[in-house]
């Protein structure tokens, strides 16, 4: 797959996986609209491309940290000069991104070091796997600039809970790496120094890539649609469709590649069944 150019990222496919790199190093990689814009692009690049999974992380030792408060300036500027709702624009643009690689099919990975503000934390906070160096520092600082996490509430709440997310909002939540594992907000936490400049981060990025790997890519999406259903859906409402989603499974050629190689032990073959 032949990737478009990015002004704002570096993007390399390799084995099926996409990595993504926000790169804007000199601002810690801080989020402009057009990175908003770049990442919702890649992201449905990945999506019509046929990969396996999407890895993001950062350029320079950061992940991102939060709005590019230029593009907020300038926003407001607009207003000032007559645009009705520039802002909430802007923000409900950044909400479209979250939503958007919250629903993605395709597994997503990010791989957290430095700073994790604002922004980076709420895509944090909606990918699949959430991987952190151990000088990782994450922050939701929006309340204590005198503005809010509008968009990054709900995946906020969804990943920790709300006694956490109000936690967060009334302290202007700075976490290092260690309390916010500790708390659910990161899934898994590996030292991100190294002599040579590979690190046990790197190891354990590569991991859990060959876990997903092992896992069919269309089930892999079935599930991540069904637990996104069961997080407003009682259980007991879910019994006819979850059999109906396992049946369709079952029945194609997915399910029938992996029973079939369970009792031939050998490995599945996916996408070529």
């Amino acid at each position: 797959m032949t990737a478009p150019p990015y002004e704002t990222l570096q993007v390399h496919e390799a084995s099926g996986v996409l990595h993504v790199t926000l790169n804007r190093p000199v601002t810690r990689n801080a989020m402009s609209l057009r990175m908003v814009d770049e990442l919702l692009a890649v992201l449905a690049q990945a999506e019509r491309g046929g990969v396996r999974a999407v890895v993001l992380r950062g350029a320079g030792g950061h992940f991102c940290a939060g709005a590019d408060l230029q593009d907020m300036a300038g926003a407001r500027q607009r207003e000032m000069a007559g645009e009705r709702d520039a802002m909430a624009a802007a923000n409900a643009r950044f909400g479209a991104l979250c939503v958007s690689w919250a629903r993605t099919p395709v597994a997503t990975i990010a791989v957290l070091e430095g700073s994790v503000m604002g922004g980076g934390l709420g895509l944090a906070c909606v990918v699949d796997v959430a991987l952190a160096g151990t000088g990782a520092q994450l922050r939701l600082p929006e309340t204590a600039l005198g503005v809010v996490p509008a968009q990054i509430a709900a995946f906020l709440v969804e990943r920790v809970g709300p006694s956490q997310a109000r936690r967060l909002a009334v302290t202007g939540g700075k976490l290092s790496a260690a309390q916010a594992l500790a708390i659910g907000l990161v899934h898994e936490l590996h030292d991100d120094a190294g002599a040579s400049g590979r690190t046990a981060l790197d190891d354990a990025l590569e991991s859990t890539l060959a876990q997903i790997l092992r896992c069919a890519p269309g089930a892999i999406a079935a599930t991540k649609a069904l637990i996104a259903r069961a997080q407003h859906t009682p259980a007991a409402a879910l019994v006819d469709d979850a059999a109906s989603v396992f049946a369709a499974a079952a029945r194609g050629p997915e399910g029938i590649e992996g029973m079939t190689a369970f009792l031939q032990k050998r490995a599945p073959v996916w996408g070529r069944t």
